[in-house]
């Protein structure tokens, strides 16, 4: 065969070297991804859940792929509607401001909740003129399970409108019961309440926080301990960081399974396996009433933060209702 002349030569010298170059470039691509994690495919769990149940779940919403990397997890399932709940959050602090118990505004606000859950009704809490809960239910069989927060704010300091603390709980108590009245029940499914507490807060000049707030929780409670089987409180779920220790009067059983709930559906960083200090919430009356209760409690709102709530307690909230 006829030799190669020194320009062919060159050539293919260049050509090998660029090859090599992108080859290079590829693998530290690779490696860097390989470390860093790929942007358009979320962290799966070392427990992940089966591909059928993954593929069942719906597609991850593609507003969340540009998020990555903010210390938020990305629900696998889209079966809350995060967006819904954010506009309800929204609408209470911006349509009704400040809202403290037995205020116009929280009257007007009571109003559009009633109508917004399935079977909607106002509940007079007794011994305090002026408050109710907000109570809806999906029907089911009883002891019921019971999911709540309260829709009032602080009375103090002045303009207080209660993002994280009321607006954030209400607005996923809201949408998960839309969510949870619209699918079909299973057969000997558990009634699911969905209560909106008045009165958690405590009045103006209260030196003792238990004695004088948590009135709507307390009355509620008492009322109605025979038929509830075990409770779900959700206050200050909207973090833009967000992570949900256990809190310390938590049931712990309860709490296992929505850490079961939260590998399910891909947001176990979100509730890791640690218990914080314990508080004095909605839930207490139901603890102090023998009621299984569970709190969840954070900071600073953020639409992912209520999704990563949303998507696990609606996974709990399906499980639970086959007990």
């Amino acid at each position: 065969m006829p030799g190669r002349s020194d320009d062919e030569s060159g050539a293919g010298v260049r050509v090998l070297v660029v090859a090599l170059v992108v080859q290079f470039v590829l693998a530290a691509v690779v490696i860097w991804f390989a470390v860093n994690g790929w942007p358009w495919i979320s962290d799966p769990p070392r427990d992940a859940a089966p591909a059928a149940t993954v593929a069942a779940a719906g597609p991850v919403p593609a507003r969340f792929l540009s998020a990555a990397g903010d210390g938020v997890p990305t629900p696998r399932t889209d079966r809350f509607d995060e967006d819904a709940a954010f506009a309800l959050l929204r609408r209470q602090v911006e349509a009704y401001g400040p809202r403290p118990a037995g205020s116009p505004a929280l009257r007007r606000l009571a109003e559009d909740l009633r109508a917004r859950l399935p079977g909607g009704r106002f509940e007079e809490v007794p011994g305090h003129p002026g408050l109710r809960n907000v109570v809806g239910v999906v029907p089911g069989r009883r002891p019921a399970i019971l999911v709540g927060a309260h829709y009032d704010t602080e009375a103090l300091p002045e303009g207080f409108v209660g993002a994280n603390d009321g607006a954030a709980g209400t607005a996923a108590v809201v949408t998960l019961a839309r969510a949870l009245a619209a699918r079909p029940a299973p057969k000997g499914a558990r009634e699911v309440r969905f209560v909106l507490f008045d009165g958690e807060e405590e009045p103006p000049g209260s030196t003792d926080f238990w004695r004088d707030a948590l009135r709507g929780s307390k009355a509620y409670a008492e009322r109605h301990r025979r038929s509830v089987a075990r409770m779900v409180l959700l206050d200050y779920i909207a973090n833009r960081g967000v992570r949900f220790p256990r809190e310390g009067s938590s049931d712990r059983a309860l709490w296992e399974r929505l850490r079961a709930s939260s590998r399910a559906v891909g947001t176990q960083r979100a509730f890791p396996a640690a218990t914080q200090t314990a508080i004095l919430d909605d839930h207490t009356p139901f603890l102090n009433a023998g009621i299984p209760a569970l709190a969840d409690d954070l900071d600073k709102v953020s639409a992912r933060s209520l999704d990563v709530t949303g998507e696990t307690v609606l996974d709990l909230l399906l499980r639970e209702r086959r007990r």
